[in-house]
């Protein structure tokens, strides 16, 4: 009896399906990502092996490079509380709408006298605008005054002490981190964070 040969057909899977759900998670992916926004002052941290992460609230982070000093403060209530006791101070009056942009704006280094006018800026045109520092001298020590008033609005809004981080640049000159230190202690605030960039042991 002759052996019947079957005809042998190339399989083929429909791929339309897994397509269309590839293409939905990407969709979804792109629309639910946000951008990183650029640093207002880019430092290059010096390298640590310490991987101990900073409080991703009651922080303040204080970050100095090319001779600048930049702030900046975590939860819009509390860096609103902070603006108007800042205000109260040097008797500038922000309206609802700038106190509101400045809840959701990113590090700062201006003097409060000009800071209506970089609240008024874009994300862009802030990290164009070539911010001069805040002002860290003894006759007019802005610096000293936004760490003293953050942490009465942090106490107020979240009833929980402020923490510091300072992020200083690896080529910044040591004098200008102890100005930074000084400022801390005479608030009689002696531990603080040390921001740092990874890098791997030592063998």
């Amino acid at each position: 009896m002759a052996n019947v040969k079957m005809s042998k057909k190339a399989a083929s899977i429909d791929m339309t399906a897994m397509c269309d759900v590839a293409f939905l998670l990407l969709t979804f992916f792109i629309l639910t990502a946000t951008a990183k926004q650029p640093e207002p002052l880019p430092v290059d941290t010096p390298a640590s092996t310490v991987q101990t992460k900073l409080p991703e609230s009651d922080l303040a982070t204080i970050t100095v490079g090319k001779g600048k000093v930049f702030y900046d403060l975590k939860g819009r209530e509390v860096r609103k509380k902070a603006l108007e006791l800042m205000g109260q101070k040097y008797g500038i009056t922000f309206t609802p709408e700038e106190a509101e942009r400045f809840g959701v704006m990113e590090g700062f280094g201006v003097p409060i006298q000009n800071l209506k006018q970089i609240i008024a800026m874009t994300s862009t045109d802030r990290n164009k605008a070539g911010q001069p520092g805040i002002p860290k001298d003894s006759l007019d020590n802005q610096l000293k005054e936004w760490i003293y008033n953050s942490r009465i609005a942090n106490i107020e809004v979240n009833d929980a002490e402020l923490q510091i981080a300072i992020k200083g640049d690896a080529k910044e000159e040591y004098p200008q981190i102890k100005k930074i230190m000084d400022i801390l202690q005479d608030q009689k605030i002696n531990s603080f964070n040390l921001v740092t960039g990874l890098r791997g042991k030592d063998f």
